[in-house]
C-alpha cells in the first residue's frame, strides 16, 4: 500500500493534527504547511426504534386469523351452551350497578372506605383470586390512607391524565409507575373495576395469561389464535389486556345477552374439545 504524501509538494513527511468526530483525519505537510482532511466519514448505525403503538396493536390477532373450521366449531359450542345455559346470575347486575356509582367521578371520593376493600374481597361476576396481599396492605396502611390511595388508583385507571390511553394507565398501576397503584390492586381487581364500569366492553374474564386459562390460553384453546406472552415487554400488560379483551368480545358478542353470558361460555367451552391443542 502506497503511503500518503502531500497533494501539493508530494513530500512524505505528514503530521497527523485532529481527529474529527466522524473518524476523518486533519493532516498537515511539514514541508510546505498544507492542511487537507483524509479518511472517509462513518456513518453511525442509526438505533433500532421501539415498535409503535399502533404498528404492535396492528400486528396484534384479529378475528380475521381465526380458521372457517374452527369458526363453525365455535358456532356449535355456543349452539351446545345455549340449550343448557341461557341465563346470567342475577345479583351481578345489582352489584354492577352499585359499584358503578362508587366509582364515578362524583361518587369515588366520597366512597365509604368499607365499600371500597369489600369490593376486592367480593366474587359478584368475578373472582379476582387469593386477596391476602391487599388485605395485609390495607390493614398495614390503615383505614383511612389505604382508602385514600385505593380512591387514587381507580380514578388513575378510569379518568387519568387528559390524552392518556387506557392501556397506559392500566400498566402504570400495575407497575407502579411514578409512585402510582395500590399494594395487591394489581391485574385481576383493575380488570375488575373495567367490567364493572364498562360492562358492555370488558369480559370479566380478569387475568391475561394464567395456567387455570386466561384470555390468552381461552384464545388458544376455544379459537386457535396464539396471543403474544406477557414476558415480551413491549406488547405491556396494559395492551394485552385491552386488546386481548376486545378480540374475544369480537368474536362473541352477537350470539350472548351480556359479556357476562359471553364469559361463562369461553370458561366453558375452553374445556371441550380445544382447538388449539
Amino acid at each position: 500500500m502506497a503511503l500518503p504524501t502531500c497533494p501539493v509538494c508530494d513530500s512524505g513527511d505528514l503530521d497527523g493534527v485532529e481527529k474529527l468526530p466522524d473518524g476523518r483525519l486533519v493532516v498537515r505537510c511539514l514541508a510546505c504547511d498544507h492542511e487537507w482532511v483524509r479518511g472517509e466519514a462513518l456513518v453511525p448505525a442509526k438505533p433500532a426504534l421501539a415498535a409503535s403503538y399502533e404498528s404492535l396493536k396492528g400486528a396484534f390477532p384479529t378475528a380475521d386469523d381465526v380458521r372457517p373450521q374452527v369458526r363453525q366449531r365455535v358456532e356449535a359450542l355456543i349452539d351446545t351452551f345455549l340449550e343448557t345455559q341461557p341465563q346470567t346470575d342475577p345479583q351481578v347486575a345489582p352489584y354492577w350497578a352499585k359499584y358503578q356509582q362508587i366509582f364515578s367521578e362524583d361518587g369515588l371520593w366520597e366512597a365509604d372506605p368499607e365499600d371500597l376493600k369489600a369490593f376486592a374481597n367480593n366474587s359478584v361476576g368475578a373472582h379476582p383470586g387469593n386477596m391476602s396481599v391487599f388485605n395485609q396492605g390495607w390493614n398495614e396502611m390503615g383505614t383511612e390512607k389505604a382508602a385514600q390511595r385505593l380512591r387514587r388508583t381507580i380514578d388513575h385507571l378510569l379518568r387519568g391524565p387528559a390524552g392518556t390511553r387506557l392501556e397506559d394507565r392500566f400498566t402504570d398501576l400495575v407497575e407502579e409507575r411514578r409512585g402510582l397503584g395500590m399494594v395487591g390492586f394489581k391485574e385481576s381487581l383493575l380488570t375488575r373495576v373495567l367490567c364493572v364500569v364498562e360492562p358492555n366492553r370488558f369480559l370479566p374474564i380478569l387475568k391475561y395469561s394464567t395456567p387455570s386459562g386466561g384470555k390468552k390460553e381461552i384464545a388458544l384453546l376455544v379459537y386457535g389464535l396464539d396471543l403474544p406472552a406477557r414476558e415480551k415487554v413491549s406488547w405491556t400488560i396494559g395492551r394485552l389486556v385491552a386488546w386481548s379483551n376486545d378480540l374475544l368480545v369480537g368474536l362473541l358478542r352477537e350470539r350472548f345477552t351480556d359479556l357476562q353470558h359471553a364469559s361463562a361460555f369461553l370458561w366453558w367451552a375452553k374445556d371441550q374439545a380445544p382447538a388449539g391443542a
